[in-house]
């Protein structure tokens, strides 16, 4: 070969890789434009409200666009009907009002979660209310509960909310503006017609583009990322549909198949089915005996030998679930649990129809991995307890819409936060749910093992042998964002009958604060509870004359 032929393949070979250097850094450098969430429902609607919401101003100049592709062929599992008073922000700031909300979602108002029949084999209940103590970060009212050896229910004596829960009555009045009350609150909804409200509104309102159609193949490029998504175009549609769907970032929100994370990325599952035993439920909806009947303020939670039944009002009727491990209770045994807990309120049980669902708990070892973010049920489901599935939602949103990269260069960086963040707050949530199993002092074989030491997490029973002699404080949960925080494990704890047994004298100025606290509660429950209206009541009022708008 001579030097000419050499130097003509180098500077061949320098322009080829310099060609697809220059195509890399284009690539990494360019603008993320084009946003792909895959998978409607609950997950998929509000994640795309409060990204297009929070990111308005890029997407009304063209500069960012979002698409939501949803298959026709699957519905929404429509099981969880709990949320946290998180969702009142979220739907403000996606520009909904509360009145259309509770009109279009049939909802009712949620203020927390009662536990029932846990303590032990014997009647008993504790509360787990939404209203969070004044001092509670610094733990004055549970130190004083403890000091002063008060017989009365740690949520009662520090909070309104357990005595409204005892009459059925509503967190705000007909007069109070929209999204506030004078307790804390959340919603029961319908999550099928709450998925539909929220598509309508992206659509309408947010410029959400959306796209009807099953994914047939997902294209990537040489590093992974995913490129396009090929689409099943119906074969009775001459229309525009697209035969594919192009994007710089990928949401998947296809829930428990978890398509693009798990089956095209390959990212696995941390399974906690040694933590946490429940791993199927089965739910009906029970339509109320009397038109008039009340409507609880609390989700119940009622403990049974073999896990723990759901109990949730809506305006025409209750969502009811059995929630059991299969080592514990086949499927037989668990449907015959669930008739005989319905035949105490509903003698005729024949004509329910029954929803089977089977899960692993777990959650995703990454829930960002190249251009893909996992949201919802593809992200991970550890159980119904406590409803946090749809704050899950909330959080990763929000977290994606703050940080969301303006590059491909840069969104490794932000990816490996990302998943930081919400391993965290998987683990966090998974020793919260634990707890209210530790404490359980129920004897059948389910529970039995639930407080097996083998069980629990290490984190967990770090605190607790901290709370043996201290009470849950801020600087227990060092996260700026905590998702159940010192309040609602003081709730669980002195609620199921832990005892800690304070070894330090409590500071007297935090102690005088939660006696003043006390004092004022009791008078206060007493005068709300007499000018205050049955959740019924106001859905009726609402109904009828809508809320005022802030």
């Amino acid at each position: 070969m001579t030097d000419v032929h050499r130097a003509f393949l180098f500077t061949t070979a320098m322009t080829f890789n310099e060609q697809l250097n220059r195509e890399k850094y284009v690539q990494l450098n360019s603008q993320v434009k084009d946003i792909v969430i895959v998978g409607g429902g609950t997950a998929g609607w509000l994640t795309a409200g409060l990204l297009a919401s929070r990111l308005s101003s890029r997407v009304q100049s063209g500069k960012l666009n979002i698409t939501l592709c949803e298959s026709p062929d699957v519905p929404t599992i429509g099981v969880g009907e709990g949320s946290w008073p998180t969702l009142r922000s979220t739907l403000q700031s996606i520009g909904v009002t509360e009145t259309d909300f509770i009109r279009q979602c049939n909802v009712s108002f949620k203020q927390g979660s009662r536990f029932v029949n846990w303590q032990h084999d014997r009647p008993s209940q504790y509360d787990h209310p939404f209203d969070v103590p004044q001092q509670a970060s610094q733990g004055a009212e549970a130190q004083h509960w403890l000091s002063t050896q008060s017989q009365e229910p740690f949520s009662q004596a520090y909070c309104l909310q357990t005595e409204l829960a005892n009459n059925n009555l509503a967190p705000k009045l007909i007069t109070t503006p929209e999204f506030t009350g004078f307790a804390n609150y959340g919603y029961h909804l319908d999550a099928a017609l709450f998925a539909e409200f929220l598509r309508e509104h992206c659509i309408q309102h947010l410029q959400v583009k959306h796209v009807l159609s099953n994914v047939k193949q997902v294209e990537q490029d040489e590093n992974g990322d995913i490129t396009c998504l090929h689409l099943a175009v119906p074969s009775q549609d001459n229309s525009n549909h697209p035969d594919h769907i192009n994007g710089d970032l990928f949401v998947d929100c296809t829930g428990f198949r978890a398509l693009l994370l798990g089956d095209t990325l390959g990212v696995c599952n941390t399974q906690v089915d040694d933590v946490l035993f429940a791993n199927n439920a089965i739910a009906t909806q029970l339509p109320y005996v009397e038109q008039n009947s009340p409507i609880a303020s609390f989700t119940e939670s009622t403990a049974q030998d073999n896990s723990w039944i759901w109990d949730i009002g809506l305006p025409n009727r209750r969502g009811i679930g059995y929630v059991y491990s299969d080592r514990y209770c086949d499927e037989q045994d668990a449907h015959r649990t669930l008739v005989k807990f319905l035949q105490k309120t509903q003698q005729n049980t024949d004509t329910l129809s029954y929803k089977q669902i089977h899960f692993t708990p777990g959650y995703k070892q990454q829930f960002w991995k190249n251009n893909c973010v996992a949201i919802g049920l593809s992200a991970g489901f550890i159980e119904p307890l406590e409803a946090s599935a749809l704050v899950l939602v909330e959080m990763s949103a929000n977290m994606l819409a703050e940080q969301l990269p303006n590059t491909r260069s840069c969104m490794d960086v932000i990816a490996k936060r990302f998943n930081q963040t919400f391993t965290y707050r998987w683990q966090r949530i998974i020793d919260f749910l634990k707890l209210h199993y530790v404490l359980s002092r129920r004897s059948s074989a389910f529970w039995q093992v639930n407080r097996a030491q083998s069980s629990v997490p290490d984190s967990l029973k770090e605190l607790l042998a901290l709370w043996q002699h201290k009470v849950p404080d801020m600087n227990d949960f060092p996260a700026r964002d905590e998702v159940f925080q010192a309040a609602s494990y003081q709730f669980v704890l002195y609620g199921a009958g832990f005892k800690s047994k304070l070894l330090s004298t409590p500071d007297k100025n935090l102690l005088e604060a939660a006696e003043q606290q006390f004092l004022s509660i009791q008078g206060y429950t007493s005068q709300l509870t007499n000018k205050t209206i049955s959740n019924r009541d106001l859905l009726s009022k609402i109904y009828r004359y809508g809320l005022q708008k802030r």
